[in-house]
């Protein structure tokens, strides 16, 4: 499972990355002329730190679990991508324009996110103990 989250890692940083970079440079424009623009562009910031941040945290699992291999930290790394999926996923679609109960799949993530930083913490107490 170790190979799987670095490899995952790398591509949900690559995406990161790239979605941070086209909010920024290729969205900026398109969102400033909406009334709400402001709000979504915001979104989209979010959620590309939240993805970039738990892209690490994913790298973080493989070697974790490359030191001591464990159903808690694959947990962790199923949590924090499902974390990037739900949360990250759902404010970059309300930020292109999907509809708003959309933002009631954010907390979500949220908790995913949560969970992931748990059992990272338990798993990782075990591995070093």
């Amino acid at each position: 499972m170790a190979r799987i989250f670095i490899a995952l890692a790398g591509v949900l940083g690559a995406l990161a990355v790239g979605l941070g970079a086209f909010g920024a440079h290729g969205l900026r424009a398109k969102l400033e002329a909406l009334d709400d623009g402001a709000k979504r562009l915001g979104w989209w910031e979010t959620a590309a730190h939240y993805h970039l941040v738990h892209a690490l945290a994913v790298g973080l699992v493989a070697f974790v679990i490359a030191r001591a291999p464990s159903s808690l930290g694959n947990g962790a790394g199923y949590a924090f991508t499902a974390g990037v999926l739900l949360f990250s996923g759902s404010l970059y679609a309300m930020t292109l324009g999907a509809p708003r109960w959309f933002g009631a799949i954010t907390p979500l993530g949220g908790l995913a996110f949560i969970a992931g930083w748990v059992l990272l913490a338990v798993s990782g107490y075990r591995a070093l103990g």
